[in-house]
Formats: C-alpha cells, sequence, structure tokens
C-alpha cells in the first residue's frame, strides 16, 4: 500500500492544510503508517495533480499563502474501493529481530539494553495514545462515543496501537526474564564444584 490511502483516509477528518495533516499523521496515523511532513507534501501535491483531492488556496497576510485539501468525490470512490480489497499480509521487518536472533553470538548486555529502550519507547507511546484516547473521546465514555462518535475509525486504530505497544512490552519483560535466567545457568555451569 502506498502512502496514499492513508492520507486519503486521514482527509476524513474534512479539510487539512499540509501542516495540519503532518500533525494528523503524527498524532494519530503514526501508530500503524509514519511519513515525514516532506512525503506528505509530496503526496498531496499527486493526490492534487490525479483528481482524489481538491485544493484551494487562502490567503494571509503576514504568512505565505495556505493550500487546503480535502477529499474529492474521486478520492471518496477510490478510497471505498480500496476498503472494499482485502489487504495484503503483513510482514514485519524489525532490526531488534535480528540483533535478538543473533544474541547467541552478539553482545547480550547490549541486546538487553535495545530491549530495555524499545520498552521505553513503548511506554512513552502508550502515553502519548492515552492523551489522544482522552482527546477523541471528549468526556464520553467509550460506549459513548463508539455509539454515537462521528468517527470510529480513529479510535479503533487507536486501540491496535495500544495493543501492539502492551505486547512489545509484555515481549520484552519476557525475554529480558529468560535472558537473565540464561545467563544465571550459565554462571551456575561454570562454578567450581562444592567440596
Amino acid at each position: 500500500m502506498s502512502l496514499k490511502y492513508a492520507v486519503l483516509a486521514a482527509l476524513l477528518e474534512g479539510e487539512s492544510s499540509g501542516y495540519d495533516l503532518a500533525k494528523i499523521f503524527d498524532v494519530s496515523v503514526s501508530n500503524f503508517w509514519a511519513a515525514t511532513p516532506q512525503q506528505l507534501y509530496r503526496e498531496l501535491e499527486r493526490l492534487a495533480g490525479e483528481g482524489l483531492i481538491d485544493a484551494r488556496v487562502v490567503p494571509q497576510e503576514r504568512r505565505p499563502n495556505k493550500r487546503m485539501f480535502t477529499l474529492s468525490d474521486a478520492g471518496r470512490q477510490d478510497l471505498a474501493a480500496f476498503t472494499a480489497k482485502p489487504p495484503r499480509p503483513t510482514a514485519a521487518r524489525d532490526e531488534l529481530m535480528v540483533k535478538v536472533q543473533a544474541v547467541d553470538g552478539g553482545d547480550v548486555e547490549a541486546v538487553r539494553a535495545h530491549i530495555e529502550e524499545r520498552m521505553d519507547w513503548a511506554r512513552g507511546k502508550l502515553a502519548r495514545y492515552e492523551r489522544l484516547r482522552r482527546h477523541l473521546l471528549g468526556g464520553m465514555s467509550e460506549e459513548e462515543y463508539l455509539r454515537d462518535g462521528e468517527r470510529i475509525g480513529p479510535y479503533l486504530t487507536l486501540l491496535r496501537g495500544f495493543s501492539f505497544e502492551e505486547e512489545n512490552l509484555r515481549w520484552g519483560q519476557q525475554v529480558l526474564e529468560i535472558l537473565a535466567r540464561r545467563t544465571a545457568w550459565a554462571d551456575r555451569a561454570g562454578e567450581a564444584p562444592t567440596p
């Protein structure tokens, strides 16, 4: 999948400038799709050229004019067709997994530190996700939001982000415990027999 559909889906929120869209990506889309602001601006230009989004210029007095983007009818149709197609299976590419795979021939302490870093990163993301959850709910209970909220897609993807980071924490803790036990076993095996 290209960035195209992530941008079209983000524009379901309503009219956005490139800057606003970058903020939307940073806050809510980044838990499942990463893009730099430069990539977003290029994609917006391409989508406007294809007629999938409409662009208008908003004059500003003390700043450069701002371009605002909205989904066109063609963009909505393309997005609807995209949602109807089955997704391709996800294939993970994670450098940390390669390091863990190689732990037996590598630096165990460094791998432990990398796992702890990943766990810290996951905790930080979970805190961000919780702030976003409170913002999305806007004082409603989860049940009220899911029943009456204008859009539930962002909330559903947020739930996946929570699950992913919680699993990263669970797995990281499990790996750290196994590595600690393994080190302890190796240390005991290397000890001199007790007289």
